[in-house]
């Protein structure tokens, strides 16, 4: 069924592989932020559709570097840890190393920091804007490797088409 948001409206995917889910993704993206540039507003679309269209997530949202830390931006899902330490963590290590990161078992991360015991898996893309800092864009799940290298290409896509939208 599908599901309206405004004008937008989300359909069940019909791709049948990563690549081809991203790609989805990244369309229906760009749409939801086609002549809106603001931050907050495309970071909750952004959040939503991919709550809504990739399995097996517990969160899935944003942080937003305020200068100092990350600060919790739009997200779906439990609530979560309200400030992180640049280089702490997975968001943090992900944003000192501005690259993304991905862990298979966080519980084997040194410095995890867990807002849901729930979560086993992660992956954190850092929001770039040139050598800029902007945030991160943070997915958890319950599965252990539930985050690959195709993950890794889609959304950091992604990110880069959320980045693009708010310039």
């Amino acid at each position: 069924m599908a599901q309206n948001i405004g004008m937008f409206e989300l359909k069940p995917s019909a791709a049948t592989d990563k690549p081809a889910l991203y790609a989805e993704l990244l369309q229906q993206a760009e749409a939801l932020f086609h002549g809106e540039r603001d931050r907050v507003a495309n970071a909750a679309n952004l959040a939503a559709l991919i709550w809504h269209s990739l399995p097996d997530l517990n969160w899935a949202g944003f942080y937003r570097f305020d200068g100092r830390e990350l600060v919790l931006g739009p997200f779906q899902g439990k609530p979560a840890c309200l400030r992180i330490a640049i280089g702490k963590g997975v968001c943090g290590t992900a944003a000192a190393e501005r690259r993304t990161v991905i862990v298979e078992d966080v519980h084997a991360f040194p410095g995890h920091i867990a807002c849901d015991a729930a979560s086993n898996s992660e992956i954190v893309v850092p929001l770039l804007d040139g050598d800029a800092l902007l945030g991160v864009l943070d997915l958890d799940s319950p599965q252990f490797k539930r985050f690959d290298e195709e993950d890794r290409k889609g959304l950091e896509a992604l990110a880069a088409c959320w980045v693009r939208a708010i310039r």
